[in-house]
Parts: structure tokens; sequence; C-alpha cells
């Protein structure tokens, strides 16, 4: 009965309609993460408005607001991958979960340890003194904002990770050229920040690559592998440990306690011993029963590595939060002093704009560069992505120490890159793997002619053909042009965009 009221047109046009339906939505997805990012601005708007009421300064306040928080939302879109990007492209931890773990971590890092006063200036580029009118002084901050945040979106547009402090550095130069002229600028401090370019990045592959051959030597070369792991992997957790104890009491807890040299590294030498102390017998009672495989090896990397992108992000949201309210605590300050001052307190409600976007950029934005920086780029294991999280804390405590600018972006990025271009070499080179395997081929005698020997990534360890090398073992150069380009522009082009805002801005106003 029911197939005699069935209308077979009605049904494939109905069909459609669904498909029409689905398809709309598929195509309006991003438009709603754009929706409610401008709502967010829309709603501090609001705030800033209501707090303002009745004050001269209140429509100059309201839009620096505004544009801070476009730039912390495009800081999360952007920057926050390269912190949880290896564990998620390792598979540690799920898309969700890291965009939760790294909102919460990063809202945290800003509001505890972020900076109570910051450098308007940003890091002393340009002269204060060539900016001493209020006026001058507010136009260059907006047109730094403004820039930096433009840049950034377009970064993140293009699926480039730049860095954001780059960006606001260039931006506060260019705006700072345009107020008072090329003499203004500091370009001894800009030759180091342009060196940083090259180092960062070096820096960061080659300490990453130098622990993923401890890695691969240590444990996954081994004849009993779960023996090495219980002897190494504790220390490999304590190295990262006491490696972040340090990095967070230097770099992320500046606003709680303020620390000399000897402190940090007694911090973390003891954080090492504590963090052994608690993994060696959990690592050894986690391995238990375990097959003597590399499979095996990856799932004790697990947890450190979830501990590992939340620390990260909590010391960035700590670090890189003023990037996007620094200008802005700076234009609240000269509005309500009417003078300029190189350096200024960061009043609470900035930092809960900064903090606020900072984690809904990366809610929103943030899964596309997770995306390259966490797979696109190289294949990552818990190993490789544990030795890319090391290097990024170990390498900005080695820049900080020696007073190098360094970008966390180019660290992490380079870091990703060294450990894919070391595994190249390795695998083609390395007379260890060789050996390993001609003894596993012996043990196994001819049924390793059936069976095919597999590395820690589970990958054959047989000569692979040369299209799965270029697909899936070694680094994708095409990300590799794309990246570098927007490294090297970075500043040169928000210094540009910065500039021509100014002119806008003064024209108007």
């Amino acid at each position: 009965m029911a197939d005699t009221f069935r209308k077979e047109t009605l049904d494939k046009d109905l069909s459609r309609v669904g498909e029409i339906g689905a398809a709309t939505s598929a195509l309006n997805r991003p438009m709603v993460g754009v929706g409610i990012a401008f709502l967010f601005m829309v709603l501090v708007i609001a705030f800033v408005s209501i707090g303002l009421s009745g004050s001269p300064a209140m429509i100059t306040i309201v839009a620096a607001a505004a544009i801070g928080a476009y730039m912390a939302m495009n800081i999360g879109a952007n920057d926050v991958a390269n912190n949880v990007g290896p564990a998620v492209g390792a598979k540690a931890m799920t898309m969700g979960g890291a965009l939760v773990i790294a909102a919460i971590c990063e809202s945290a890092g800003a509001l505890i340890a972020g900076g109570d006063v910051v450098n308007t200036i940003s890091k002393g580029i340009v002269n204060p003194a060539d900016l001493a009118e209020t006026h001058t002084f507010i136009a260059a901050m907006m047109a730094a904002l403004v820039a930096a945040g433009l840049w950034v979106n377009l970064a993140t547009a293009i699926n480039a990770p730049a860095s954001t402090t780059h960006s606001i550095v260039g931006g506060v130069m260019g705006g700072g050229i345009a107020a008072a002229g090329f003499s203004t600028v500091d370009w001894g401090i800009m030759g180091a920040i342009a060196a940083s370019w090259v180092i960062s990045p070096l820096l960061g592959g080659v300490i990453a690559a130098f622990f993923l051959y401890l890695v691969k030597s240590l444990v996954i070369y081994r004849e009993d592998k779960i023996a090495a792991a219980r002897r190494w992997v504790p220390i490999f957790i304590a190295v990262m440990f006491g490696a972040f104890a340090a990095y967070l009491t230097m770099k992320g807890l500046k606003k709680v306690i303020r620390v000399d040299g000897a402190t940090i590294w007694m911090i973390g030498a003891t954080s090492f011993a504590l963090s052994w102390a608690i993994f060696h017998p959990l690592i050894r009672s986690q391995s238990e029963g375990m097959e003597n495989r590399n499979q095996s090896i990856r799932k004790l990397f697990r947890i450190p590595l979830i501990i590992s992108a939340a620390l990260l992000s909590f010391a960035h949201g700590a670090n890189d939060v003023a990037n996007a309210v620094g200008p802005l605590a700076a234009i609240v300050n000269a509005t309500s002093a009417d003078t300029v001052s190189a350096k200024v307190g960061i009043p609470l409600w900035v930092m809960l704009i900064g903090a606020a976007g900072i984690s809904l950029g990366l809610l929103l934005f943030g899964p596309k560069l997770i995306r390259l920086v966490g797979s696109q780029i190289t294949k990552l294991s818990p190993m490789r992505a544990y030795c890319v999280a090391l290097s990024a804390a170990i390498t900005v405590i080695v820049a900080s120490y020696f007073g190098l600018p360094v970008s966390s972006t180019h660290i992490a990025v380079g870091a990703v890159f060294g450990v894919g271009f070391f595994r190249e070499f390795w695998t083609a080179r390395s007379k260890r793997r060789q050996r390993y395997l001609a003894m596993q081929r012996n043990q196994n005698g001819s049924m390793t002619s059936q069976i095919p020997l597999t590395s820690e990534d589970g990958a054959s360890d047989r000569a692979p053909s040369p299209e799965i090398i270029r697909q899936r073992r070694l680094v994708r150069r095409a990300h590799v042009s794309t990246i570098a380009a927007a490294w090297i522009i970075t500043v040169p082009a928000t210094a540009v965009l910065s500039a021509l805002i100014f002119y806008v801005i003064r024209a108007f106003v």
C-alpha cells in the first residue's frame, strides 16, 4: 500500500533539495566562523563603550579595542597551531581535545602569567622620543595593530604559519617610519630580528633532529625495545619537564615570580629529578606485557606529549598575548594620561580581550594550520612530535640566554622540518639502521622475505617506491617555499602596510 502512494519524481526532487541543502551548509560553514568572530568584536565594542561612557577618548579606545580583539583572534588562528599541531598529527590528541586544552591553557597563561608591563615600542625598535606627540603615537599604534592583524589573517588564509611577533614588530616599525622617518628605527635591533629568521628555524630543527637521533639510537633500533624504553623514556620525559620548568620560569611566569639564572637552573634540575622519580616506575608498570615492537613505544609518549602541548600553550598565552594587547594598552595609557610612556601596565579588561580573542580564534580558525603543522609537512609519530615540543622549549631557553630575538613560530615549524629532513638522512644513510635490519633478517631467516619489517612509524622498512617516499615519508617541499616566503616578507610587508594605514588615519583624524 505504501508503494501505491509513493511518487518517484517527488522523491528524486526531495533528494536533490537535501543535496542542495547539504552543499549550501558546507559552503556557509566558513562564514559561520566569520560571523561569530564579527559578533565577538561587536560585543567588545559594546563592553568597552559601556565602561567608558562619557569619556572624551571613548571612540579612540573603542576602535583600538575592536582592532586588538581582531589581532588576538588572528594570533589564536595562526600561532597556537605550533603548540598542539605535532600532538594532533601524531594522533596523541584528537582535534577537539587539542582545541579545548589549548584554549584553556592559552587563556590561563595570558591571565595568570601574562606580562603586567609591556614595552609599547615593541622591543625598542623605534625611538619613543620621536613619537612623543600623543595623536601621532596613537595613530602609529593603531596602524601597527591593523597591519599586523591583516597580515596574520592573510597568512592563515594561505595556510602559512607566520610570526605574530614579527608582524607586530613590522607594524610598529612601519608606523614609526611614517610618523618620524627612517632615523627613528634602531637598525641594529632590526638586524638581530632579521638574523632570527635564520637562527630560529635552524636551531629548532637541529635540536629536534638531535633528540630524534637519540630516540632512534637508544630505543627504536634496539633488539630489546621494551628494556631500552624503560631505561631511556623516563629520562627523555624528565628532560622535557626540566626544560619546560626552566622555560616557564624564565618566559612564562614573569608576572608571578622574578628569579635569577641560578634559580632557573635549580628549578629545572629539581623538576628533572622529580619527574624522573615519578615516571620511572610508571613507565615500567605501563610497559609490562607490551610486545617488543615500535607501536608499543609510541604509547609511552602519548601522555607526556599531551602535557607538553598544554605547557607550550600556557607559555604562549603568557608571552604572545602582548602582541595583541600591548599596543592597545599603550593607546589606553596615552589617551588617559595624555602622554607617551615606553612601558605601561595592562588593565585587566584589556588582558581579558586578548585572552578571549586568542581562544576564540583558535576554536574558530585554528584547525586549518594545526593540520598543516601536524601532518601536512611531514608524517609525525609520538616520538617525533615529542622531539618537536622539546626543541621548542629548549631553543627558546638557549636563545634567551644569548639574548637572541627568536620566534616561537619559526622554532616549532623549523623543528618539524628538522625532524622530516633528519628522517630522510637516517633512512638513506644510517649504518645503525642497516645493521639493525640485517640482524632482524638473520634472526627471522626466510620469514622476512614474506613479512616486511616496520620502522617506528609503522611503515615498511624495505626500500619504498619513489612515489611512496614523496607522498608519505619525506618533507613536502611544496610547503617549504610558501612558509619561507611568508617568514621573509612578514616584517617588510607589515611595515609598508602599517605606513599606508598610518597616512590614512592621519588624513581622517
